[in-house]
């Protein structure tokens, strides 16, 4: 069980390192909560000039509102010591 906190602590770092990647996910969070996520993932999924991968990995992480709020939280909280 610890092994897998810890990890999933690591991927919030991880994600808190990197400004593009926060930024997509606070701004997903947002509109997740706001019941505004939808478009997004349509116009996401419409983007050409998105690899497979990477638009599948969006769409999957767009899905998980559980996940959009602890990443928001994680963010928030650990902005200051940043």
């Amino acid at each position: 069980m610890l092994a897998l906190w810890t990890h999933d602590l690591e991927s919030m770092e991880a994600i808190s390192q990197d400004d593009e990647t926060r930024r997509l996910l606070l701004r997903m969070a947002s509109l997740s909560q706001a019941g505004r996520l939808k478009p997004l993932i349509r116009e996401l999924e419409a983007d050409e000039d998105l690899d497979e991968q990477t638009r599948g990995t969006i769409t999957e992480l767009a899905s998980d509102p559980t996940f959009l709020a602890a990443v928001e939280d994680y963010l928030v909280r650990t902005h200051y010591f940043h």
